[in-house]
């Protein structure tokens, strides 16, 4: 049996993890403790290239913002589910903090990355449809 992983990962080790992944367009940096990785990414073969950038600094959540396609004008007139509007820019709401879905011990390209394409899949879902089919609970409602 596997046993859970109890080291914190630092922003360097974080960036390593992602260089190995191979992730399209993948480059970035970590400068004074805070980690910045930028990437495309394609939820589906059928879906539109995202340029996403996730900032993560030790001691704090990662952050990640679509830099393009603008999302917000994807859905005028629409309210965006599951951002955090308080960021600007405003960034994705992938896992309720606290809740031990994601801590420093986790690798951000098994956790963040992959959610990352999932939220962006239910994203296109929601533009066709109005109804936000990938459950969890908004920012604002907590």
């Amino acid at each position: 049996m596997r046993r859970a992983p109890t080291t914190r990962l630092t922003p360097a080790q974080q960036w390593f993890r992602l260089r190995a992944a191979g992730l399209d367009g993948g480059k970035g940096q970590v400068r004074n403790g805070t980690l910045t990785w930028e990437f495309y990414i394609r939820p589906s073969p059928i879906s539109r290239r995202y340029h996403i950038r996730l900032v993560y600094r030790k001691g704090d959540v990662p952050r990640v913002v679509v830099l393009s396609p603008d999302i917000q004008s994807l859905a005028p007139g629409r309210r965006l589910p599951h951002v955090y509007y308080a960021n600007s820019p405003l960034s994705l709401c992938l896992y309720l903090p606290g809740s031990g879905e994601w801590s420093a011990v986790h690798s951000l390209t098994d956790t963040i990355v992959p959610w990352t394409a999932l939220w962006l899949m239910y994203f296109e879902d929601w533009l066709l449809t109005n109804d936000w089919k990938g459950g969890g609970k908004h920012p604002g409602d907590l």
